[in-house]
């Protein structure tokens, strides 16, 4: 069976294009360089990742973005010979602008170099680009509205001010009339549009609700890709609000007709799980799940009835579903695959690999926007463990170096080596539980004094409970600082999942507040799901 998530922890927003017997699905990265990830399959059971394209300054900088701004909703599409990929960067989250500027590029091949881009325009975010079958293009967005309540089109939540269509050429850029196509439902909160024609019908799909279990997939239709629009009998292909499933907050999708003969949709989705003061929350983000679609008088619907995606799904083809395994990864010729960084487009600046050992640079501070030296993988499982070895020599305290849980810059944990003036070398824990302004606490207040040498660190994340553990040379490990609130690396931890919707990563983490890149030197990573 197909086993939702497709794509586990972190992969929202799921662009879903087929070529021919292959099938990819690219997803938003926000902060996380390089950007958009595109995953790979021919049986809807296993995905590889197989791009990341948006790998260098001209097709993307976000120093000084903020948390959960960066790539938002990237479009993929294969017309003409080639891939295109649409996408936004998005410059402010908080207050009533969004800076957000959307651009295309295109590449022959799904993992070569990717031309620098078009810019298109920065009205707002979630843009796609449809091709016709006339070999016009066309590009549609979101159009945010930053000028106050009442002054949208959709009352219910008019900040999100309708979906614009202009059409665009590769030579002449957008030509014609920009026209407002559709205000959304009364569900309000419309944004991802995506454009594909079927049987004489224009169809629009958007997400609604928000992000959170209110979350919705919206069907309408036109015959005339200007509209007008009329909406589906339902509203809503997708929405799991009230029910009681273990796929929550689904919306925002992609359609797309098999080679096979039927119908897939994807989704964004969470799995929820109780938190330690009750209450529920998603340690894994907004993943990326599928269904069966099918359609009934040129309306699209659940090929299971209702709107509840399911957990489960049968595939187009028998195949076995490859088991979750422990990885270990050596640092040699090239950073593995799992692993992404913050903002830079620099990364020579914050890492290099040396005599197989990934070097990291210490930077700005943990909680920087600009310039941080954190390597880190996703967190893809409720329970697992992740284990380096550090070796690191700070002169002051001002230089750290660890491991780290990290959601953003408001919410993480951290096991770090650093200096004491009257103890020397020291190992210790910071903690910052995405209040705001964020305070770091730090554990325990009688830290761990080291002697030389490398320290082996390890976490254990267990559903809403995590813990750090270290051992010197072949020591048994020991337990540092209190067990911690795994919930704060989550969408719900801090603020709320409104305020901040990327997803937790556990990795490596070097500062040097003197400004020198003091440097920390990491034999190996690695990440072991519970019962591997």
């Amino acid at each position: 069976m197909i086993q939702n998530p497709i794509l586990a922890g972190f992969n929202p927003d799921p662009s879903f294009c087929r070529v021919g017997e292959d099938y990819y699905i690219a997803t938003s990265t926000f902060e996380w360089y390089p950007g958009v990830q595109i995953h790979h399959s021919r049986d809807f059971v296993n995905w590889t990742l197989v791009a990341r394209p948006l790998n260098r300054a001209a097709l993307l900088d976000m120093r000084g973005n903020p948390d959960s701004c960066g790539i938002w909703a990237p479009c993929l599409s294969y017309a003409d010979g080639q891939f295109w990929l649409m996408y936004t960067d998005v410059k402010r989250l908080d207050g009533p602008f969004k800076d957000a500027h959307n651009y295309i590029t295109c590449c022959p091949t799904i993992d070569g170099d990717w031309a620098d881009p078009w810019y298109v325009n920065s009205q707002g975010f979630d843009p796609t680009l449809f091709h016709d079958d006339d070999c016009r293009k066309y590009v549609a967005n979101v159009q945010w509205n930053h000028r106050g309540p009442g002054t949208g089109v959709n009352p219910a939540h008019d900040a999100f001010d309708g979906i614009l269509l202009q059409e665009w050429s590769p030579k002449d850029g957008l030509v014609g009339p920009v026209k407002n196509i559709y205000a959304g439902t009364k569900r309000g909160l419309t944004e991802a549009p995506h454009i594909f024609r079927r049987n004489g019908y224009y169809y629009l799909t958007t997400a609604e609700g928000g992000t959170g279990y209110e979350h919705a997939v919206t069907l309408s239709r036109s015959r005339d890709i200007w509209g007008p629009y009329e909406d589906h009998p339902d509203l809503h292909v997708m929405c799991a609000d009230g029910s009681d499933g273990p796929a929550q907050r689904t919306g925002h999708g992609q359609y797309v007709e098999t080679h096979w003969g039927d119908c897939f949709h994807t989704f964004l989705m969470g799995r929820p799980i109780a938190g330690p003061q009750g209450g529920q929350f998603c340690p894994l983000g907004r993943e990326t799940g599928i269904d069966r679609v099918v359609w009934k008088d040129d309306w699209l619907y659940l090929e299971r009835g209702g709107q509840v995606a399911g957990a489960t799904v049968t595939p187009p083809v028998d195949v076995a579903r490859h088991a979750p395994v422990a990885v270990n990864y050596q640092f040699s010729d090239s950073l593995p695959a799992d692993f992404q960084w913050l903002r830079t487009p620099d990364p020579d600046r914050i890492f290099r690999l040396d005599l197989d050992a990934l070097v990291l640079i210490g930077r700005e501070s943990i909680g920087s926007w600009f310039e941080q030296s954190l390597v880190a993988r996703r967190q893809e499982h409720h329970r697992y463990s992740a284990e380096t070895t550090v070796a690191f020599d700070p002169s002051t305290y001002q230089q750290a170096a660890g491991l780290t849980t990290y959601y953003n810059a408001h919410k993480y944990h951290a096991v770090t080596v650093t200096h004491d003036a009257t103890l020397g070398r020291i190992l210790t824990v910071m903690s910052c539980p995405g209040e705001w302004p964020d305070a770091a606490v730090t554990f325990p207040a009688d830290p761990v004094r080291l002697g030389v040498g490398a320290v082996h660190l390890r976490v254990t994340v267990n559903d809403a409970v995590q813990q750090f553990w270290y051992r010197l040379d072949d020591g048994d490990w020991q337990t540092i600082g209190p067990g911690l609130d795994a919930s704060v690396i989550s969408d719900e931890g801090g603020k709320g999942e409104h305020a901040s919707f990327t997803g937790a990563f556990v990795g490596m983490i070097a500062f040097d507040l003197t400004g020198q890149g003091a440097e920390a030197r990491f034999a190996e990573f690695t990440y072991r799901p519970d019962g591997t």
